[in-house]
């Protein structure tokens, strides 16, 4: 059974910072393409992606401040985020599948659910950055 677990998420201060971790299990993590999307009110975001080839992804306002990357022993995803604002406050989630990145990201009314190739979600992990 396929499964992603997201820890780290948490409360934090504008400015600051915090690393989100997805533990994951039961399909090749080595061939499938892994993602960070979050649940903002109505609607989820892609945040990052990182492609099984090493291609790259990075929501506009996370550019320079957020870095995805993977630990294929441990089998584990990791966003470290830095320069946190209010806006970054959602439900983190992530997910594995294969990414077409040829097309642009449109959005969905909710993470969690298959979309985008996005075909295994972990249950996400709440971040609030708030003074």
């Amino acid at each position: 059974e396929e499964q992603l677990v997201e820890s780290g998420g948490g409360s934090v201060q504008p400015g600051g910072s915090l690393r989100l971790s997805c533990a994951t299990s039961g399909f090749p993590f080595d061939v499938l393409d892994m993602g960070w999307f979050r649940q903002g009110p109505g609607k989820c975001e892609l945040v990052s992606m990182k492609g099984s080839d090493g291609r790259l992804y990075y929501k506009d306002s996370a550019k320079g401040r957020f870095t995805i990357s993977l630990d294929n022993d441990k089998r584990t995803i990791y966003l470290d985020m830095t320069s946190l604002i209010p806006d970054d406050t959602a439900v983190y989630y992530c997910a594995a599948g294969y990414w077409p990145h040829d097309l642009p990201y449109r959005g969905a009314n909710s993470c969690g659910q298959v979309h985008y190739g996005m075909q295994f979600w972990g249950r996400g992990t709440p971040v609030t950055v708030s003074s």
